[in-house]
């Protein structure tokens, strides 16, 4: 058997990590590695939540989000009371939709550089 590829983790460069992982807490992720310059300054940054993992490090430039050609697709238990905790966070959020290929609901985020980030909803709410 051929070797093969077990794991996806996005690595996305920011403008300023410590704005874009207060950004992802509010999703519920939580920082379980980090490095920062000798100075203090966080450049990189590892967050998970439950399944899902994203690396943040700082960019090297200006992040443009016109010329980004990629987004992020998460899953959430109950999208309506994330929805609802994101705009009480003052987060811009989509109302849910009802794509066909997530019926039981879907926002649209995106975050402090500009990545799209959509978040379905597998089953019901209970």
């Amino acid at each position: 058997m051929a070797p093969v590829v077990n794991n996806l983790i996005p690595y996305a460069h920011v403008a300023d990590v410590p704005r874009s992982v207060k950004f992802y807490e509010l999703l519920g992720f939580r920082v379980i590695s980090r490095h920062e310059h000798p100075r203090g300054k966080l450049l990189w940054a590892h967050l998970e939540a439950n399944h899902g993992r994203i690396m943040l490090a700082q960019a090297d430039g200006p992040v443009d989000a016109g010329v980004q050609a990629i987004l992020f697709y998460l899953y959430a238990d109950d999208v309506a009371a994330l929805r609802k905790h994101l705009l009480e966070n003052s987060v811009e959020v989509s109302e849910i939709g009802r794509p066909f290929y997530m019926p039981n609901g879907e926002i649209r985020i995106t975050d402090p550089d500009g990545y799209c980030l959509l978040i379905g909803q597998l089953r019901p709410s209970s």
